[in-house]
C-alpha cells in the first residue's frame, strides 16, 4: 500500500477531476488503493454508495437548468437539478445526468418529481378507484388490501420521476441514477423541479 508520500497532488488532481469527491476522499482512497488510478475510483464509489442516502438532506444550491426540445418540435421540457458545488455542476456526469433527465420526462411524462410531490387529491381518487375495483373480487379483505397497495405502488412508479424506470435503461429507475452520481462524487444531488410542455397541451 503506499505511503501519503507516494501519493502525489498530480494524482490527488486526476482523481478529483474523475469522481469530483473531496481532496481528503481523494488522498485517502489513492492511499488505500495503493496509488492504483483505477482502484481508488472504485474505493470512492463503494465508500459513496453506502453514505448515498444519508446525504440527501444535504444542502444543493448548485447546479443547471437544461432544456430539452424533442426533435419534431412537439415536446419540450425545462429541469433543474441542484447539486453542492459548482465544480460538480461542471463535470460532464453531472451535465450528462441532467441530460438524460430531461429527455427521459420529455419521453415518460412523469406528473411530479417524487411521490409524496403528487397532488393528494389525485392519489386519493386512484385509491377509491382501486378499492372499488378490489372490492368485485371475491377475495378476502386482506387480499383485497394488498392488492389496492400493489397497484397504487404501480401508479406511483408510473407517476413520479423518481420511480419511474429510466427510459434508456429499464433496470434503474431515474432515483437510482440520481444515487449513482450522488456516490460517485460526494455530494446531494436532487432534482428540484420540471416543466413539460407538450403542443396542444393542457
Amino acid at each position: 500500500m503506499a505511503s501519503v508520500k507516494e501519493v502525489g497532488a498530480k494524482q490527488v488532481a486526476e482523481l478529483r477531476a474523475r469522481t469530483g469527491a473531496g481532496m481528503m476522499d481523494c488522498k485517502r482512497a489513492l492511499e488505500e488503493a495503493g496509488g492504483d488510478l483505477e482502484k481508488a475510483v472504485d474505493v470512492l464509489r463503494k465508500k459513496g454508495a453506502a453514505k448515498a442516502d444519508t446525504r440527501a438532506g444535504r444542502e444543493a444550491s448548485e447546479g443547471l437548468v437544461e432544456a430539452y426540445i424533442h426533435f419534431n418540435g412537439r415536446v419540450g421540457v425545462l429541469v433543474e437539478v441542484n447539486c453542492e458545488t459548482d465544480f460538480v455542476a461542471r463535470t460532464e456526469d453531472f451535465k450528462q445526468l441532467v441530460r438524460d433527465v430531461a429527455l427521459h420526462i420529455a419521453s415518460a411524462r412523469p406528473l411530479a418529481v417524487r411521490v409524496e410531490d403528487l397532488p393528494r387529491e389525485l392519489v386519493e381518487r386512484e385509491r377509491k378507484i382501486y378499492e372499488a375495483q378490489a372490492a368485485e373480487e371475491k377475495k378476502p379483505d386482506a387480499v383485497k388490501a394488498k392488492i389496492v397497495e400493489g397497484r397504487l405502488k404501480k401508479f406511483f412508479e408510473e407517476a413520479a420521476l423518481l420511480e419511474q424506470k429510466f427510459v434508456k435503461d429499464d433496470t434503474r429507475t431515474v432515483g437510482d441514477l440520481v444515487k449513482a452520481l450522488v456516490a460517485k462524487t460526494g455530494e446531494a444531488i436532487r432534482i428540484r423541479r420540471f416543466a413539460r410542455f407538450e403542443l396542444g397541451g393542457s
